[in-house]
């Protein structure tokens, strides 16, 4: 165990553990209790805890988080934060702020392989997984600047405060299911009811749709799931994922239509409105006759501009109309609101190689 990092530990690994060192398995709770639910607190703190074990843990374990490097604040109170690991890589994790929810969005991977032409974060290239407790850590490390720096909006005349993460996203750098075994140790940490204790309909897993792994989440813990869908079409689609090219729709939906979801549970469809290429009135009805409504979510995204690239976003005319259009014919679709588009914070547009900066806001 010496050297490992103790966020990667579930609870079952951490029991095994006590165990090996003749320590009650109620002992587990007690320092998942201290760790994630009183992360304020030094280890000297855990009144409940030998010192003899407290020790032991300090020997065997690392405690290591990733350093936030830099903190850039937009100005709808979107907090993009550049963390940076002990090999010297780096991801961005987002902190978007709605109305009775702070959502944390979780990279997976150091860079992205998929190359979405759509997508400023695979520009970067794909660089390495991270390990779970790296995911885990990302979570922990802006949990605890949040303690003492609250996220506040500026225009917000109530002047709002979001001390607390209510929600993941698994939607940042990489994807989720090329690094299947890692997110879903970190996944499991992050439901622990002893630890972390997130609700399973508070995280939620995205993919691009690489179809082995899609079969293998019916042993993954009970999350939400997104589909990046994009287009009904394989030629369209082809063009801004490339992995349709293996995986194309039929062999998509062949997969997905194997899930067994839970009662109420439906995938939401991430669909990407680009002006004149996805958002056609051809465009809709091949959606709607792709899409089964009583297993279906559709979440809008008007495509986010960027440096460099020749896609151009949508009127809000535009996006009402398709959204409206799919309402008529019985399907839940909303259109996302962008959030931290001044910082190159939404959708589709992390990058940790970029150069950040700390700015702030005062309400």
């Amino acid at each position: 165990m010496i050297n490992a990092n103790f966020y990667a530990l579930t609870a079952p690994a951490l029991t095994s553990y006590l165990q090996t060192k003749q320590y009650s398995s109620y002992v587990t709770s007690q320092l998942l209790s201290w760790v994630y639910k009183h992360q304020h607190l030094s280890m000297e703190q855990w009144m409940n805890v030998s010192k003899k074990l407290r020790a032991q843990l300090c020997l065997d374990f690392s405690f290591e988080l990733p350093l936030i490097e830099s903190i850039q604040r937009s100005i709808d109170g979107t907090t993009k934060f550049l963390l940076r690991f002990n090999d010297g890589e780096g991801v961005e994790s987002v902190l978007i702020p709605t109305a009775n929810r702070l959502t944390q969005c979780l990279s997976t991977q150091v860079g992205c392989a998929m190359k979405c032409a759509f997508c400023f974060s695979g520009s970067e290239g794909p660089k390495r997984n991270l390990q779970a407790h790296e995911i885990v850590g990302q979570y922990i490390a802006v949990n605890r600047f949040l303690l003492k720096n609250p996220i506040i909006i500026p225009e917000d005349p109530l002047c709002t405060y979001y001390p607390k993460i209510t929600n993941l996203v698994f939607m940042g750098q990489g994807e989720p299911l090329n690094n299947y075994e890692e997110v879903k140790r970190a996944t499991t940490i992050f439901l622990e009811p002893q630890g972390i204790a997130f609700g399973q309909r508070k995280v939620t897993l995205s993919t691009c749709g690489v179809v082995p792994k899609i079969l293998l989440l019916n042993e993954f813990p009970p999350v939400n799931l997104a589909v990046s869908l994009h287009s009904p079409r394989d030629a369209i689609r082809d063009q801004l994922m490339p992995i349709n090219r293996s995986y194309n729709l039929e062999k998509l939906f062949t997969a997905l239509n194997q899930l067994s979801l839970k009662a109420y549970r439906r995938i939401t469809y991430e669909y990407l409105l680009i002006d004149e290429l996805t958002n056609t009135p051809e465009d809709l009805e091949l959606l709607i006759k792709l899409l089964i409504r009583e297993r279906s979510k559709i979440n809008l995204i008007p495509f986010n501009e960027y440096p460099g690239h020749s896609f151009k976003r949508p009127s809000d005319e535009k996006n009402l109309w398709f959204c409206n259009e799919l309402g008529k014919h019985g399907f839940t679709a909303t259109i996302r609101q962008s959030k931290g588009r001044d910082i190159l914070a939404a959708c589709g547009q992390l990058k940790a190689t970029r150069t950040s900066v700390i700015t702030t806001s005062n309400c």
